[in-house]
C-alpha cells in the first residue's frame, strides 16, 4: 500500500457527530481495527463464565443499581442525547426516567419468567423446565433513542446472565460510550456490557465470530433482511425491530379533543423519528373534515426550534441525509397527487429543521401511503366507513403498530384484538413502550419481542430436564 493510499485508509477511520441543531462538529472517534473488536468479543466471552454463574439475585441487584446510576446521570445523559441526536430535551429526560424504571422492571421479571419449571412427566417422571443463558448477545443500535434501544435489550440479557455488544449508530457513538461507562459506576464486570466502535462490514465480522450466539438489531427493514441473512448463514437468532407507517383509526364516535392532540402528539414525539409513531391517520368520512381542520391548525401551530428551549415542540433531524429524503418523500407524494395542507417546505438557516407537515389525497403508490415517513410528516386518508378504515390500516408491508379513537372502548379492543395486522394497538391514546408489556411487530416491521416477559427469554436455551427415575 502507498503512502498517499495509507493515509486515506486511516482518515476514513476517523469519523464525527454533528449538532443537528446547528450542523457544527460536536465530537471525533477513532473506529476500531478488527484485532481490537475481536478482542472485546473475546472479553465479553470470558466473561459470560463467571457472570452467568452468579445468583439470578446477584444479577438483579447489579441492574438495580444500574437504574440507580442512570437516575443519578439524568442530566449528563439527557443532555448528550439531545445534542447529539436532537430530541427536545423534555423528551430526553423523559427517556432517561423510562429506562431508570424498566431496570425496576427487570429484575422482577427475570424472578417471574426465568423461575424453573416443574412438570409431571406421563410415566411418573418429573420434568424439569429451566431458562439458561446462551452467551454474548450482540445488539446493533439506531439513534433515535439512544438510551432506550440499548437499554431495553441489555438490562433483559444481562439480568438473563448473558453477556452484551453494543454497536450504535455513528452520529450517538457518545451516547453509546456513556452507556457502558453507566455500567461501569454501577459495578458490572467488565465483558458484561461492551461498545464496539465499528463500521458495517466490522459488524458482518461481528455476527459471524464464533462466541455471539445471538443478535438484535433495530432499525430499516433493508437493514434487517440482511443482518438476518448473515445471521442466518451461520445459523443464529436473530431479533428485529424494524420499521413501520402505524396507521392510527378515528371513528365516527371518537372524542375529537382526544383524537386531535393524541394524533398530533404521536406524529411529533421525538420529532417524528419513531418506529412506532403515528404516520397514517385513517378518518371515516362522517367527521374526516372536522378531524383535518383541527388537526392541521394544531400541527401548524407546532413551534420548531432549539432542542434546550422549553417552548420548542419540534427539534431538529438528526442528520441532513434524512431530512433531505424525507422532503424527497413529500415531493414525490404531492407529485403523484397529494396536497399539502401546512408545512411541506425546506426551511433556510442553519440546522437540519423540517416543519410539521400534513398531507391530504394520500391514496396507494405514493411514499406517505407505502413507506414509513421517519420524520413530522402526517398523511390523512378519508374513508367512507369501519370496514374501510380497517382494510386501509392493514394495507400496509409493515405491521409495528397502529391506534383507535372510538368512545366505544369495547367496539375499539375486538378491532384491536381481531382485525389489527399488527403487534400493537393504542386505543384512545398514543404512548411508546411500557415495560410490562410485549414490543414488536409481524410482517415486514420484523419478529421477536422486547419487553413484557417476552424479551427476557428470547435468547436464553429453554432446556428440558428429564427425570425418569
Amino acid at each position: 500500500m502507498s503512502i498517499a493510499a495509507r493515509r486515506i485508509e486511516e482518515r476514513d477511520r476517523r469519523f464525527t457527530t454533528i449538532d443537528p441543531s446547528s450542523g457544527e462538529p460536536l465530537s471525533h472517534y477513532d473506529l476500531m481495527s478488527d484485532d481490537q473488536a475481536f478482542a472485546v468479543v473475546e472479553q465479553a466471552h470470558a466473561a459470560f463464565g463467571a457472570w452467568s454463574r452468579r445468583s439470578m439475585e446477584e444479577r438483579g441487584a447489579a441492574v438495580t443499581r444500574l437504574g440507580e446510576t442512570i437516575r443519578a446521570a439524568a442530566d449528563e445523559i439527557a443532555d448528550l442525547m439531545s445534542r447529539e441526536m436532537g430530541k427536545l430535551r423534555s423528551a430526553s429526560a423523559d427517556e432517561v426516567a423510562a429506562c431508570a424504571a424498566i431496570c425496576d422492571y427487570t429484575v422482577g421479571e427475570a424472578q417471574t419468567y426465568l423461575a424453573d419449571e416443574e412438570r409431571p412427566l406421563a410415566d411418573g417422571g418429573v420434568g424439569l423446565v429451566t431458562y439458561r443463558p446462551i452467551g454474548v448477545i450482540y445488539g446493533i443500535q439506531p439513534w433515535n433513542f439512544p438510551l432506550y434501544q440499548v437499554i431495553r435489550y441489555a438490562v433483559a440479557n444481562v439480568a438473563a446472565g448473558n453477556t452484551v455488544l453494543l454497536k450504535h449508530a455513528e452520529n450517538v457513538t457518545g451516547s453509546g460510550l456513556l452507556i457502558a461507562e453507566l455500567f461501569r459506576r454501577a459495578g458490572f464486570p467488565d465483558g458484561v456490557f461492551s461498545v464496539l466502535v465499528i463500521d458495517h462490514d466490522q459488524s458482518d465480522r461481528i455476527i459471524e465470530h464464533a462466541h455471539v450466539r445471538g443478535v438484535t438489531m433495530t432499525g430499516s427493514t433493508r437493514a434487517g433482511a440482511h443482518i438476518a441473512a448473515r445471521a442466518g448463514a451461520v445459523v443464529k437468532k436473530t431479533v428485529l425491530e424494524l420499521g413501520s407507517n402505524d396507521a392510527f383509526m378515528v371513528l365516527e364516535d371518537a372524542d375529537l379533543d382526544l383524537a386531535v392532540e393524541s394524533c398530533v402528539r404521536g406524529r411529533v414525539y421525538n420529532n417524528g423519528e419513531t418506529c412506532i409513531a403515528a404516520k397514517r391517520f385513517v378518518v371515516v368520512d362522517a367527521i374526516y373534515e372536522a378531524f383535518r381542520d383541527r388537526f392541521v391548525a394544531r400541527m401548524e401551530a407546532i413551534r420548531c426550534g432549539d432542542p434546550f428551549d422549553a417552548g420548542s415542540e419540534l427539534g431538529p433531524m438528526a442528520r441532513e441525509d434524512l431530512r433531505d429524503g424525507l422532503h424527497e418523500q413529500v415531493r414525490r407524494s404531492v407529485e403523484k397527487g397529494a396536497r399539502v395542507l401546512c408545512g411541506g417546505e425546506m426551511p433556510g438557516g442553519r440546522g437540519w429543521y423540517y416543519p410539521a407537515t400534513v398531507l391530504e389525497n394520500v391514496a396507494p403508490g405514493m411514499p406517505a401511503y407505502d413507506d414509513e415517513l421517519f420524520g413530522p410528516v402526517a398523511a390523512l386518508i378519508r374513508v367512507s366507513d369501519e370496514a374501510e378504515a380497517i382494510r386501509v390500516a392493514n394495507d400496509s408491508r409493515y405491521g409495528l403498530g397502529g391506534g383507535i379513537f372510538s368512545r366505544d372502548v369495547d367496539r375499539a379492543r375486538a378491532i384491536a384484538r381481531d382485525a389489527f395486522e399488527t403487534g400493537m394497538v393504542f386505543i384512545n391514546g398514543y404512548d411508546l413502550a411500557q415495560a410490562n408489556m410485549p414490543f414488536g411487530g409481524v410482517k415486514q416491521s420484523g419478529y421477536g419481542r422486547e419487553h413484557g416477559g417476552a424479551g427476557i427469554r428470547e435468547f436464553v436455551n429453554v432446556k428440558a430436564v428429564n427425570m425418569l427415575g
